[in-house]
C-alpha cells in the first residue's frame, strides 16, 4: 500500500511502527473448513499467531472452525455479515451488516471483536467515524494477492517476499478461492522470514 494512501488516513491502522523483526499475519473472509484449519496447522508449526477478519455469515456456518481459532490464541476481528461494498451500499445497511457480523462472533466466541476490516479496503469519512468508535479499524500494508486468480502461486509469494519489512501487516485469505496460492505462499513466509529471525504475533 502506497505511503501516501496510509497518510491520507491515519487513524487507520495500516502497519505496526516497529524496527523489531515481527510481522502480522492476517487472513480475511473465514472460516472456511479445510482451509482455515490448514492455516492454524501451519502458524502452530512455527509458534506464529495472527489475526482473522472473519464473515458472520460464515461465523453462523462454521462456528466450530471458529472456536478452533479462538482455541489456538489468535485474534479475531469483524469483516462484516455478508462481504459487502462500502463504496455500493447505503451507509446505514453496511452498519447494519458489519453489526450482525460482531454479533455472530459474539455469539460463538462469546467475546466481542475489537478490530474491524472493511471488506476490499473500501472505507468513507462517515464510515471511519462511525466504525472507529467502536473498533480499531485495520488495513494493512501488504496484500499478497491471493485472492487474485490471474496471479501464479510464485507471484504471490514473490510479493510476500519482496515487500514485508518489520511491522508490516500482511493480507492472505483463508477462502476455498484463495487456497491454492494462498498456501504456498503463507508457508514460504513463515519458512523465510522465521530463517530470518522474525516473529509472528497476533494485532
Amino acid at each position: 500500500m502506497p505511503r501516501w494512501v496510509q497518510a491520507l488516513w491515519p487513524s487507520l491502522l495500516w502497519r505496526k511502527p516497529t524496527q523489531d523483526r515481527v510481522l502480522y499475519l492476517t487472513f480475511d473472509d473465514g472460516p472456511s473448513p479445510g482451509v482455515t484449519d490448514w492455516v492454524l496447522d501451519e502458524l502452530a508449526a512455527y509458534g506464529a499467531k495472527a489475526t482473522f477478519f472473519c464473515i458472520g455469515d460464515k461465523v453462523r456456518q462454521f462456528p466450530e472452525t471458529l472456536r478452533k481459532v479462538q482455541a489456538a490464541g489468535h485474534t479475531i476481528g469483524n469483516h462484516t455479515y455478508n462481504h459487502l461494498d462500502l463504496w455500493k451500499t447505503p451507509l446505514t445497511r453496511y452498519l447494519d451488516n458489519a453489526a450482525l457480523g460482531h454479533q455472530a462472533i459474539l455469539e460463538v466466541t462469546g467475546e466481542a471483536p475489537q478490530l474491524f476490516r472493511p471488506p476490499y479496503g473500501k472505507m468513507g469519512l462517515r464510515a471511519a467515524r462511525r466504525l472507529s468508535a467502536q473498533y480499531k479499524v485495520v488495513m494493512w500494508e501488504l496484500i499478497c494477492g491471493d485472492w487474485d486468480s490471474n496471479l501464479s502461486p510464485e507471484t504471490v509469494t514473490r510479493n510476500a517476499m519482496r515487500y514485508a519489512r518489520p511491522g508490516s501487516i500482511i493480507v492472505f485469505h483463508d477462502s476455498e478461492k484463495a487456497a491454492d496460492r494462498m498456501r504456498p505462499a503463507v508457508a514460504a513466509t513463515l519458512k523465510h522470514f522465521s530463517s530470518l529471525g522474525y516473529r509472528f504475533e497476533a494485532l
